[in-house]
C-alpha cells in the first residue's frame, strides 16, 4: 500500500520551520530572522521541480530569505506567512487540478495537523509532535532541517524511476 501510494505522488507540499529547518530561529538585533537550511534538501527539492513534480511550500514563518531560497530552487508556488494552511492547501489543489490523494505533505507540528489529513501521503520528519507522528503514514528516520525532505522525495522519485540526475549540477543543491 505505501508503495503504490509513492507511485502515485505528483505534488509534494511542505511546512518550513521544524521540516526544512531544524525549527530554531536565531533573531537578529535588527528584527531579522536566520534560519539554516540543509543543502540536500535543497538538491532534492530542485531536482523535483526539474522533474515535473508540483513543489509547494506552506509555512506560518516569513522572510525574504526564505523566499528567496525557495525561488532560487525553482519553487513557484510558496506561500509565506500562512495563516489557514488548509484555505492555502484546497486553493492550491483546485487551482492546479491535483487530487489530494496524489499530494504529500510533510509537517512537523499542530498548524500542520488539519491539512496532512487531507492528503494522500501525510509525512514528518523524527523529532515532529506525537499528534502528527500519529496520522504520519511515513516518519522520516531523519530529523527536521537533517534531510528529511531529501529522504522522502528520494522515495518517491526512485521508486518512480525520477531520482538519478546523469548531469547534476553541484551548485543548483547550494542556491
Amino acid at each position: 500500500m505505501f508503495l503504490q501510494k509513492l507511485k502515485n505522488i505528483t505534488t509534494f507540499i511542505f511546512d518550513v520551520d521544524g521540516v526544512l529547518t531544524d525549527g530554531s530561529v536565531q533573531v537578529m538585533d535588527n528584527g531579522q530572522s536566520l534560519r539554516i537550511f540543509n543543502i540536500k534538501d535543497g538538491y532534492a527539492l530542485q531536482l523535483a521541480v526539474k522533474r515535473g513534480y508540483h513543489v509547494c511550500i506552506i509555512s506560518g514563518g516569513d522572510g525574504i530569505a526564505m523566499a528567496k531560497r525557495f525561488h532560487n530552487l525553482g519553487i513557484k508556488d510558496v506561500f509565506l506567512a500562512a495563516g489557514d494552511k488548509v484555505e492555502i492547501f484546497n486553493r492550491y489543489i483546485a487551482d492546479n487540478k491535483i487530487k489530494a490523494s496524489d499530494v504529500l505533505y510533510m509537517g512537523d507540528d499542530i498548524p500542520d495537523l488539519k491539512v496532512m489529513k487531507l492528503v494522500g501521503l501525510p509525512t514528518c520528519p523524527a523529532d515532529a509532535v506525537e499528534e502528527i507522528k500519529d496520522i504520519s503514514e511515513f516518519i522520516s528516520p531523519f530529523d527536521g532541517g537533517k534531510a528529511a525532505a531529501r529522504d522522502i522525495i528520494e522515495k518517491v522519485m526512485k521508486v518512480q524511476g525520477k531520482w538519478f540526475d546523469e548531469n547534476p549540477i553541484a551548485a543548483e543543491s547550494g542556491k
